[in-house]
């Protein structure tokens, strides 16, 4: 996905070529100095780039020698030789890095890079959850901070979740935190919810849920859904899986990011509406000129906000932020996102 141009004025020019009508010319004039900087500094310093599908087009399609979800990233940063490893994404993403590649320098370009869905629950919840329900495995969307995914049997993520679900051979699963994404699993498994604290009702599987939600997902509404048909009939919808099964079910399509991309990709049809961080959508629109993103979403992650091209800058320049996670932690959490990947 790096622009690979020896001068500045070749990488601007690739620049305007590539994100024409998505970003302003004087925007792109710019930030064509910073995107020559970081690639310079990369290849000086043998790094890689690991770039989530959020991140804004001028960091997406210039910089990221690796772009995807998180389980692509996740897979990408367990078997890289590079090093350092820069992750643009949020922290939690950084740190799984960190976690499967323990021997790398791992930066993340921001000095927080927050999650609202990483913090909806801590390591002494998820103790709190074992011991009122002792004996049920444990599975953590690898959305959570490693301290969590060190207490826990296994990891999944938005595009595998289901699969690790109906892995286990257990009548009741943990699944933590994201409360839609737990009700959109159990809906595609056949699996009954249960909220965290609530007894199991006797011979019925069931997932037990947390009530955590992401900031930006919890936004969209099965109105919004109805706004987008009435105005643009012709459009596919699209949403996360961690939209509300009610957003889901209005919705043509759901998936993780990556699916989205996939299904856009291979699709006969013309217009889309992404019901997801907005980024992705000017992402797609830059890649595949065939497609429309009917541009509704307004929704952008303050986190992922916060990974920028000056950061990246700085990250490659100064080292800033690096990502360390505690030994003891670290060996327990990889065995959850061994699994995780090895299911996969």
């Amino acid at each position: 996905m790096a622009i690979d141009a020896p001068t500045l004025e070749q990488t601007r020019r690739q620049m305007e070529k590539l994100l024409d009508r998505i970003i302003p010319t004087g925007e792109i004039r710019w930030k064509a100095e910073l995107v020559y900087e970081i690639n310079r500094l990369k290849k000086e310093r043998g790094a890689i780039i690991l770039g989530h599908n959020y991140m804004e087009p001028a960091l997406y399609h210039t910089v990221a020698d690796v772009v995807g979800d998180s389980l692509e990233l996740s897979r990408k940063a367990a078997e890289t030789t590079a090093n350092p490893i820069i992750f643009c994404g949020v922290r939690f993403m950084a740190e799984t890095a960190k976690i499967l590649n323990p021997a790398k320098t791992v930066l993340l370009p921001a000095k927080e890079a927050g999650c609202s869905l990483a913090s909806s629950i801590t390591p002494e919840d998820v103790r709190g959850l074992r011991e009122r329900y002792p004996g049920i495995p444990v599975v953590a969307y690898v959305n959570t901070y490693a301290a969590v995914k060190a207490e826990v049997d296994l990891c999944c993520t938005s595009g595998n979740a289901a699969n690790v679900v109906r892995s286990l051979e257990s009548e009741a699963i943990i699944f933590i935190p994201d409360e839609y994404l737990t009700k959109n699993v159990a809906a595609e498994t056949g699996r009954t919810i249960i909220q965290a604290g609530e007894d199991l009702p006797p011979g019925v599987p069931v997932l037990i849920s947390w009530p955590g939600r992401c900031e930006v997902h919890e936004q969209f509404t099965p109105g919004d859904v109805e706004r987008v048909r009435d105005q643009f009939p012709d459009a596919l919808v699209l949403s996360h899986p961690e939209c509300s099964p009610e957003v889901v079910a209005a919705s043509d399509f759901a998936g993780s990011t990556s699916r989205m991309i996939s299904y856009i990709r291979s699709s006969s049809r013309r217009r889309f509406v992404l019901l997801t961080e907005c980024s992705m959508g000017d992402n797609i629109a830059a890649e595949a000129r065939d497609k429309e993103m009917v541009g509704l979403c307004s929704i952008r992650c303050p986190h992922m906000n916060q990974i920028t091209l000056e950061d990246t800058v700085r990250a490659l320049r100064e080292n800033v932020t690096e990502i360390d996670v505690p030994e003891e932690i670290l060996e327990r959490a990889k065995l959850s996102l061994d699994r995780m990947i090895a299911i996969s």
